[in-house]
């Protein structure tokens, strides 16, 4: 008999109530995502992920009490473990770079489509890092210098390798599999890829090593 699987637990934080209720309509359409708590501030959205600890954590930027950054920054400091995926209208690139550098896992338009919505979700679960493709056509040209000029970044053999296996959405623990070296070796090489890419996340670091031209160009 084949044993079935554990649903995606998210919890959902925004401030607007009929913004909540549409896009839990849309997750719960998908059969392997279940929304298990609903904040309407940040203050509440914190301690609901300490209550239920929910796999995924989807957020607003805008929130009172706490935006979505600062929840990010809590959870990333706290609960590490719990994957947080960014669902805004906003776009501007302070409010992405402010984001990426909180250490969200994704960062998703309210415009995206709901199949969009749903993968990104899934991806967060997986470890993956999730970047609309409109934020990172934005976020390419910012990473060149003012002249127009690709800066030199000189990254190890085996650097290189952890880098293009994260742009390709694998987790540390696959990226191990794949190069045969510890989790703990994986995460060293990412800390000194993060060092010298001055890259605050996972996204961050890939979507540097794109403009650079270490790493191909990601699916538009």
């Amino acid at each position: 008999m084949q044993k079935k699987k554990t649903k995606i637990k998210v919890l959902l934080a925004d401030d607007h109530h009929m913004v909540r209720a549409g896009i839990r309509q849309l997750l719960a359409s998908a059969k392997d995502i279940s929304v298990i708590a609903e904040a309407g501030d940040g203050r509440e959205a914190q301690s609901l992920i300490q209550k239920h600890m929910p796999d995924v954590a989807v957020l607003d930027i805008q929130m009172p009490n706490a935006s979505g950054i600062e929840v990010t920054r809590w959870a990333r400091a706290h609960l590490p473990q719990i994957g947080i995926l960014i669902l805004t209208a906003y776009d501007d690139e302070p409010y992405v770079k402010a984001v990426l550098q909180a250490g969200a896992h994704g960062f998703v338009l309210k415009t995206a489509g709901a199949d969009d919505l749903i993968q990104a979700v899934r991806d967060v679960h997986e470890g993956k890092s999730v970047l609309d493709p409109s934020i990172t056509r934005k976020l390419m040209s910012s990473f060149f210098t003012v002249t127009g000029k690709k800066e030199t970044i000189a990254l190890t053999e085996r650097e290189m390798d952890v880098l293009r296996l994260t742009a390709k959405g694998f987790t540390n623990k696959a990226i191990g599999v794949q190069l045969q070296v510890s989790n703990r070796t994986v995460q060293g090489h990412l800390a000194h890829i993060f060092a010298k890419l001055q890259a605050n996340s996972r996204t961050e670091a890939v979507m540097r090593g794109v403009s650079l031209g270490l790493v191909p160009k990601v699916d538009e």
